[in-house]
């Protein structure tokens, strides 16, 4: 079937942000970072990095299991299927939300995205504005937040997260969205050759490490953002640290605007991918 003037619209921007990926240089101070944070780690016992990073592998796995199996995350499904019905009454499974139009998913996905996003800002404001029970609270609740958003695209454009391949694909593509620019292009490509190599996509037969030195970037820069809401958290502006609430709003908000465009066109290359326009 030949693609709609809006499919061949997104699959051009799809190409074109594809491009800008693997187009990205690094710049001397990034690639010299790189460097000083590999040495650094590597001066670790290397039982301890495999414990190190088994532990953040696990712990992720279990928070996506849990959030997946959510009664929150049930209900969620259900507005998305509501909302599929708006277009197509006899929907009635999310596998039945790939036969949609390009930009029907699209509007449904938007929802989910600014919702979330929503999400960010509010618990960024409340950990700058709160103690440290609150800010300690930051990361876990960002982690939630975003690989919940993660699992609301993948549902949206018709796939379950409840089997091996899904889950870990989802899983893969919250942790590569969360990497430096840089870094994102090797997830990417892990993330199509784990297509590629797919028998019946419900078993996942790829590698199943997520989290290595390279993904340390991400939580370095909340620990510095925590110093950050820190240092300006006694700085009040008539009454309230807004210094600190800008600074845990915008980072917070920035991090899922970048996991949510990067799941966005992930599961709009698997939408193209299933209709045979790759």
């Amino acid at each position: 079937m030949p693609l709609t003037d809006r499919e061949q619209k997104v699959l051009e921007e799809l190409s074109q942000w594809e491009g800008k990926l693997y187009g990205y240089e690094p710049n001397d101070f990034e690639l010299a970072y790189d460097r000083y944070l590999e040495r650094s780690f590597s001066l670790l016992p290397e039982e301890v990095q495999e414990q190190f990073f088994s532990l953040f592998d696990s712990g992720l796995f279990h928070l996506h299991s849990l959030i997946q199996g959510s009664q929150l995350q049930m209900d969620a499904k259900e507005r998305i299927l509501a909302a599929g019905r708006v277009f197509q009454p006899d929907l009635e499974t999310v596998q039945d939300l790939r036969g949609l139009p390009i930009e029907q998913l699209e509007f449904i996905a938007g929802q989910q995205i600014a919702r979330h996003r929503i999400y960010s800002l509010v618990q960024g404001g409340m950990s700058g504005s709160g103690g440290k029970l609150v800010l300690g609270a930051d990361m876990p609740a960002m982690a939630i937040i975003n690989l919940r958003v993660v699992q609301l695209i993948a549902m949206t454009y018709g796939f379950e997260v409840n089997t091996p391949f899904e889950m870990m694909v989802a899983l893969k593509v919250f942790h590569t969205a969360t990497m430096p620019s840089r870094m994102q292009i090797s997830g990417w490509t892990e993330l199509k050759n784990d297509l590629a190599q797919a028998e019946d996509y419900y078993f996942y037969q790829g590698n199943d490490d997520l989290t290595d030195v390279t993904w340390l970037e991400q939580p370095i820069k909340q620990i510095f953002k925590g110093m950050a809401i820190m240092i300006f958290r006694k700085r009040h502006l008539q009454g309230m640290p807004v210094i600190s609430m800008a600074i845990g709003a915008g980072a917070n908000y920035q991090l899922t605007r970048r996991v949510t465009e990067f799941a966005h066109k992930y599961y709009q290359m698997r939408y193209f991918k299933e209709k045979g326009a790759l």
